[in-house]
């Protein structure tokens, strides 16, 4: 049986990516900061009958996440598939005029440097087995620059920046590298749900035939 972490998670596209792949027999390891929390979707996803369990640590800092790695090898052994949707904390988005460099810096260490510092706590390991998947999740400013997002712009485009080059570099060594960048508006109980979304990277990582879609798809042409 094959495992998923899902870094960030929570009661939203966390909680939909655990019961989309749950439900196509992987095991789920939760990681985010509140283990009250973690437990509750836990015993909600076991009561559906996946197996689940969370292990707390701030996705911002390195030694939690590095302790939290290793209690999911622990507990499940392999860790075959990475999500990482990034986390801005309780940074302000600003638009570009009011962007500074310490709003920028603050979005910045929590968006890129947690998505360098959870990759690289499983790209050895896969590269060594010649398999795996790491999946990072961002917003639109990823893919075409917005006025109104100035820092969360400057982040996602360097995340961005980063996916790619580790999805050419790692493709040949058998491991992809994903990344899905959704609408803002995403919200339950609409046409652009949380389960959606879930659905949809899934089949992106089941194909592994492109490094990048967006949800919806062709969202960007209706932007431009």
């Amino acid at each position: 049986m094959k495992t998923i972490a899902i870094i960030g998670a929570g009661p939203g596209l966390g909680y939909s990516l655990a019961k989309t792949f749950g439900r196509h027999g992987f095991r789920i390891a939760l990681v985010s900061r509140t283990q009250e929390k973690l437990d509750q979707y836990a015993e909600q996803l076991n009561e559906m009958g996946i197996e689940a369990q969370g292990f707390a640590a701030d996705i911002t800092n390195k030694m939690q996440l590095t302790r939290a790695f290793q209690e999911i090898k622990n507990t499940f052994g392999t860790i075959d598939v990475v999500e990482f949707s990034p986390h801005s904390g309780s940074v302000p988005v600003t638009s570009v005029l009011e962007t500074t460099d310490e709003s920028v810096l603050q979005i910045f260490n929590n968006v890129v440097i947690g998505a360098i510092n959870t990759a690289r706590q499983v790209i050895p390991d896969m590269m060594e087995r010649g398999e795996g998947a790491i999946l990072f999740t961002s917003d639109l400013s990823a893919m075409s620059p917005s006025a109104m997002f100035g820092n969360s712009g400057i982040a996602m485009s360097g995340l961005r920046n980063y996916i790619l080059n580790l999805h050419e570099r790692l493709l040949p060594r058998g491991v992809f590298v994903g990344h899905l960048s959704i609408s803002p508006l995403i919200k339950k109980g609409t046409e652009f749900d949380p389960d959606q979304v879930a659905e949809a990277w899934f089949a992106l990582y089941e194909r592994r035939t492109q490094a990048e879609e967006t949800f919806p798809k062709g969202i960007m042409q209706l932007l431009n």
